[in-house]
């Protein structure tokens, strides 16, 4: 049932995804098709990341509320935009090449996860909990430091990095996005054979220790997976904080399963679904520039407060 599920979720993205393209399609077809795929492939390979990388980090956290921005990564985005337009003015950092922008984004968001998550588990033998107290804690030092710099700014300057704060798919590089489809493509597989090992690590480190599990390893791992998919996703378009809440709850809603083989790619899916479905309505049916991030941030807000609040396990 769950594998038929999501068989029909594959189907209907395929069939929107179709309507993203033709719809109302006009002369000169090759260049509108080309400004519609580059776009419909960022809304693909960003909401996928970010709907897997959530499903890894609940599982390793054991907790259904958490998504992987909870450590930081939003704020850390803000803050290497902040210093970038603070040495380079807004005027140098736009004569930046994309792909070296892009690059530098992707290695400082990696490399700051890498230490985080690398030393801070060797340091306490896996101890989730507090991994995940540091990242909290982690990002409020980071946006306070972003908002103290930002005040330092030129309103002109000021005004480049409150565009990068808000995700936007409208600007989107095609060498940047054939490279997050490889790192997709690649984390992906990669998870997909951690499957069976992240079935065991849901039971719990002892449980998982027990049935000879190396709990430890395959937390890091799939931490470090996490961290690429939300690196690239991050600096492709920019931050969308709640866009991985929705994906993974409605993948558990939709397949009720714990397998991860049905899971990942479930959530992967929806999370292209949610981008695609929103971009449509607003760019193709209501003829809006909406900011899709600002809506997903308030579904995805209000998913978590009743998350939060609800009774029951969570």
């Amino acid at each position: 049932m769950a594998e038929r599920r999501m068989i029909w979720l594959g189907l209907a993205l395929l069939l929107l995804c179709g309507g993203f393209l033709a719809w109302h399609l006009r002369a000169p077809y090759g260049f509108i098709l080309e400004l519609r795929a580059a776009k419909l492939g960022a809304l693909i390979c960003v909401g996928a990341a970010t709907g897997t990388a959530t499903i890894l980090f609940q599982t390793v956290a054991m907790n259904r509320l958490l998504t992987p921005e909870i450590v930081g990564f939003d704020s850390l985005f803000v803050l290497l935009q902040t210093l970038l337009v603070m040495l380079l003015g807004g005027v140098g950092l736009a004569q930046v090449p994309g792909a070296l922008r892009f690059a530098l984004e992707t290695c400082l968001l990696m490399g700051a996860a890498a230490l985080l998550f690398g030393g801070l588990l060797r340091s306490v033998s896996g101890d989730v909990t507090r991994l995940i107290l540091t990242g909290v804690i982690l990002g409020l030092l980071l946006r306070g430091m972003a908002e103290m710099l930002q005040r330092l700014l030129e309103p002109s300057d000021f005004a480049v990095v409150q565009q990068a704060m808000f995700a936007t798919f409208g600007r989107v590089d095609e060498a940047q996005l054939a490279v997050s489809a490889v790192i997709l493509c690649l984390a992906l597989l990669a998870s997909l054979r951690m499957a069976p090992a992240l079935d065991v690590a849901g039971l719990g480190r002892d449980t998982a220790r027990g049935l000879g599990l190396r709990h430890d390893r395959v937390v890091l791992v799939a931490l470090m997976l996490a961290a690429a998919l939300i690196s690239v996703s991050t600096a492709l378009v920019g931050p969308i904080t709640f866009l991985g809440l929705l994906a993974a709850s409605l993948a558990r809603q939709l397949t009720d399963t714990h397998r991860h083989a049905i899971l990942l790619p479930s959530a992967a899916i929806i999370g292209a679904l949610i981008l695609v479905a929103g971009q449509f309505v607003f760019e193709r049916l209501l003829q809006r520039q909406s900011a899709l991030s600002v809506v997903v941030e308030l579904f995805g807000g209000l998913l978590f407060l009743f998350l939060v609040l609800r009774k029951g396990p969570r």
